[in-house]
């Protein structure tokens, strides 16, 4: 027999007393004792020394005696009112049956307590699969998303417990900042799936699938020549202010290579090769990356003040790693530039605007860009001259200096065989 429920008569003077828990009875309990329930076996009522009563269920199962408490009298319920007798002998049925089935719901209710929150979680992702796994940009995003968004809606929730509800009420209510919701969204999802895998979660109850994503409006930010001159004068005069030279130097340098953030702020001095002006990343986002120093670009680094005993070329202004002030600065050059609405990232951008207008074709901007598919470089295709358009301006002007008069226009008669056609 997998389970038995015991229950404890009230002896007095020899006679077994079993009482029906009611209102009654349950008000009428003496300090520091245990009815139990005349009708139902194993249900009964304990009260402490200090009057506090409560309402408990005591059964057997797998040889184990499990004492299992359902509520304080008179205490709200999780699903709605307060705990009386008749509420708390419901719940009793319900347990004794789930007992009978071969469940243990005093052993269930402790592994409930036990398991990990969405905050406790993340931690754990955090250390045992994105620093095994992700590059440090990556990783100190999905630190970003977590204390910014995702921990302050879902953080308490226990992993084992988070379903579709919560996620995209979550979702929803980033809808005003449609790329991180997704990102935040992704995250989520991936974390779920980690959980499934380590056992914390039933397998096969991802619950952000078919979440339908915002739309992203796509961002092509390019600065023109004059909003570059801008922002040259906005560099000079934070420079003369006193602003830290590492994130002025920085900012010249996006602009002037095309880099990424990333692979700027935590450049080394063992990564550049003046000899040959380049650069050889060990890692990039698309992995190992080498890409050309304009000889602008040479002589910032070539006047950057080397650091004892740092590898970075921009060192933290305190501990071993690299110069992460940048964003403070960004801001600041911006605002005085007149260019607010500019990215970090749209410098990049932007030098591929201008390589594209040069007349210079994709790959060789996808190689400088550090692009491995030649899909993410297309997206600058129409900042080039398009062909088609220029031969109808060609042609266009011909016909209409002919139409004017202009003796000068070189037209060509039809082919009176081509004519039909």
């Amino acid at each position: 027999m997998v389970a038995r429920w015991l229950h404890e008569p009230i002896c007095n003077q020899g006679k077994t007393m079993k009482p029906k828990l009611t209102k009654r009875t349950v008000d009428n309990a003496p300090p520091d004792s245990v009815l139990w329930d005349r009708e139902l076996p194993g249900f009964g009522l304990r009260t402490t020394k200090a009057g506090t009563k409560s309402y408990v269920l005591k059964y057997r199962i797998h040889n184990h005696q499990r004492w299992f408490t359902i509520g304080q009298h008179g205490h709200p319920r999780s699903g709605g009112g307060v705990w009386t007798p008749q509420a708390a002998r419901d719940e009793a049925i319900t347990l004794l049956g789930r007992v009978k089935a071969g469940k243990d719901p005093a052993r269930e209710l402790e592994e409930d307590r036990k398991s990990e929150t969405v905050a406790e979680f993340s931690a754990r992702y955090i250390r045992d699969h994105a620093e095994a796994h992700n590059k440090p940009r990556s990783i100190e995003e999905s630190k970003r998303q977590l204390r910014l968004h995702v921990l302050p809606a879902l953080g308490h929730i226990r992993i084992k417990d988070i379903q579709r509800p919560e996620i995209v009420r979550f979702h929803l209510s980033m809808r005003d900042a449609p790329y991180q919701a997704n990102r935040c969204l992704a995250l989520v999802s991936h974390m779920l799936s980690k959980a499934e895998h380590w056992g914390l979660r039933v397998d096969g109850s991802t619950v952000c699938r078919g979440i339908q994503k915002f739309k992203e409006a796509k961002r092509e930010r390019f600065l023109s020549a004059v909003e570059l001159k801008r922002l040259g004068v906005a560099l000079t005069a934070a420079e003369n202010q006193g602003v830290n030279a590492h994130g002025l130097s920085i900012i010249r340098l996006l602009a002037l290579t095309g880099a990424r953030r990333n692979e700027i702020e935590a450049l080394k001095w063992s990564e550049i090769d003046f000899e040959r002006n380049l650069v050889r990343l060990e890692d990039s986002k698309t992995g190992a990356k080498t890409f050309p120093l304009t000889p602008a670009a040479a002589t910032i680094l070539a006047n950057v003040m080397r650091i004892a005993d740092s590898a970075y070329v921009f060192p933290a202004i305190s501990g071993g790693g690299y110069f992460q002030g940048i964003g403070k600065v960004w801001r600041a050059v911006r605002k005085e530039a007149g260019l607010e609405d500019v990215r970090l990232h749209d410098l990049r951008h932007t030098f591929a605007s201008f390589g594209v207008a040069g007349g210079f074709n994709l790959p060789v901007l996808g190689a400088i860009l550090g692009h491995t598919q030649t899909s993410t470089t297309q997206r600058y295709a129409h900042l080039a001259n398009d062909p088609v358009q220029h031969a109808a301006n060609t042609i266009g002007n011909t016909i209409a200096a002919a139409l004017g008069g202009n003796e000068a226009a070189n037209v060509v008669p039809f082919d009176e065989k081509s004519r039909g056609r």
